[in-house]
């Protein structure tokens, strides 16, 4: 048989590509090394070496075994880690999820662990990325594709392969242990490449290639720590048709902004005349971002098959096009409507607490355990009360409907918030104050808007495990916009299984520390 990744890359070999993925089977070493992708030089944590790291791919039904191996030595930087599978519901495999200290202990140095679990009922655009401390900020964090053999909107375009895979990315020209107290990134990269203000012009932008007539789908994938973007491709309208793995009802857009975390796929077809255009990603921050696009910044080119091997003869920061079709939450919308009430109703305030310089989710910042929740769980805790970090920890029934609202206007926002186990209906969107109990978008990464939005978000308590919910604005996590929610509690250890190797993490990671202190 075939394998997928191999018979992927000979399509895109014999299309003209270079690229190539791994999976579902797949070692994945991470490792340190000195990269400038806007032209700036300084060592980095990677996936394989590479940046972005290389795309997992697999096909709806399969089983993923990943061995992530821990081959990090520059001790400027964290030399532990583990690997989130971002959008997967890791059903009887709360062990593999991957977030440090609330599904597992790190893996030290030396050492490699294996992440199995299935994806049986999942299909779409899903990403990785270290979930220890701010450790992605550095770079690690890739896409990971899972192809539906039987994709209902498989009609609507021709091409789908590693090279229609777009992520956009903030890059950051200091180390995250060494961070101010407000990052700020210093570049947009697009599949890897950018300039900075300042920087270089002779840096290569990314290219993304295209024949004329043809459709694509465009995987967009933001691997973001910080940033929202908007993207858009000029003289050329998107049809969106995928939102984070549940496929919606096309519609029609000629720009969308992505906030951290979030994936689309989008179906463009290449009718334009044949020359070279601006793909645009123009990020935004609660203070600022890189504004413009003066000299490339922000940009990539959307080249056409027969036009020059340059860039886009139109200057990128003067010919800005003005987005008329903008995408809007509330207009897209899942194949099957799923109406229901909530048994369960939380409300999350969320604070900036200046005099800590921490996040409070209803009065209280998330420090992480010493000891993971699942472990708790597995050491016999029988009910969420009994769970550490206290205040951070909300018990959820089995079989339960789950409305969670979480009102905007915390400093720093929009937030982007993440539900790890599961994905949800959005029955309120930021900006809007009308409800859709009817047919509302299923995501698994929302913003909470601004001051006056009350977000809310329906789920099913149908998974049991502890399964972090926080803000996928890293720095944000880990200053304490997070809490966990201890989903069936006294099925767990029935439900959830481990490994030996799992088992083994958390001695392993103990040690280590102690080792690490005493020299």
């Amino acid at each position: 048989m075939l394998h997928l990744c191999t018979f992927v890359f000979l399509l895109a070999t014999l299309s003209g590509g270079l690229s190539a993925c791994i999976g579902p089977d797949a070692s994945l070493p991470i490792v340190n090394k000195v990269i400038a992708p806007d032209g700036f030089s300084r060592i980095a944590t990677l996936a394989d070496g590479i940046f972005p790291g290389p795309i997992i791919r697999g096909k709806k039904g399969d089983e993923f075994r990943i061995n992530v191996l821990d081959k990090l030595k520059d001790k400027s930087l964290d030399l532990a880690t583990s690997i989130h599978w971002h959008g997967f519901f890791q059903r009887h495999t709360n062990y593999a999820d991957g977030p440090s200290f609330v599904t597992q202990c790190p893996l030290i140095p030396k050492e490699s662990f294996l992440y199995s679990f299935k994806v049986p009922d999942q299909a779409g655009t899903f990403w990785y990325h270290s979930h220890f401390k701010n450790q992605y900020c550095d770079g690690l964090r890739g896409a990971l594709i899972i192809d539906d053999p039987n994709d209902p909107h498989r009609y609507l375009y021709d091409v789908d392969n590693d090279d229609t895979v777009i992520t956009l990315a903030d890059w950051y020209h200091y180390l995250s242990t060494n961070a101010p107290a407000r990052p700020a990134f210093n570049s947009t990269l697009i599949n890897g490449k950018g300039r900075y203000p300042g920087g270089p012009s002779n840096v290569s932008l990314a290219v993304v290639k295209v024949e004329q007539h043809k459709r694509y789908r465009f995987r967009l994938v933001s691997i973001s720590c910080d940033p929202s973007f908007v993207f858009s491709i000029d003289s050329h309208t998107m049809t969106v048709i995928e939102v984070e793995g549940v496929n919606v009802q096309p519609l029609v857009v000629d720009s969308l902004e992505i906030f951290v975390g979030q994936r689309y796929s989008v179906v463009v077809t290449a009718n334009q005349p044949i020359t070279n255009y601006w793909l645009r990603a123009l990020p935004k921050t609660a203070g600022g971002g890189i504004s413009g696009f003066k000299g490339g910044i922000d940009a990539a080119v959307f080249h056409y098959k027969g036009a020059p091997n340059a860039n886009p003869t139109t200057d990128s920061a003067v010919n800005v096009p003005v987005s008329k079709i903008p995408l809007i939450e509330t207009n897209l919308h899942p194949g099957k409507p799923t109406p229901g009430g909530a048994d369960i109703n939380i409300n999350l305030q969320v604070l900036l607490n200046l005099t800590q310089g921490l996040f409070d989710v209803n009065g209280v910042p998330f420090e992480s355990p010493t000891v993971p929740v699942l472990l708790q769980i597995l050491s016999g805790a029988k009910k969420a009360s009994d769970l550490v970090p206290t205040g951070s920890i909300y018990g959820l029934s089995p079989n339960k409907s789950v409305e969670l609202t979480i009102p905007g206007g915390a400093i720093g926002g929009p937030h982007p918030v993440h539900l790890h186990g599961h994905n949800f209906h959005v029955v309120r969107s930021a900006g809007n104050s009308s409800y859709n109990f009817n047919n509302p978008v299923i995501r698994d990464v929302v913003s909470i808007g601004n001051f006056g939005d009350n977000v809310t978000i329906r789920f099913f308590t149908d998974n049991p495990g502890p399964w972090f919910f926080h803000c996928h604005i890293d720095w944000h996590l880990n200053a304490g916009f997070a809490v966990v929610f201890a989903e069936d509690v006294p099925d767990v250890p029935s439900q959830d299984i481990t490994t030996a190797a799992w088992r083994n993490l958390c001695p392993a990671y103990d040690k280590f520390i102690d080792e690490t202190k005493h020299h």
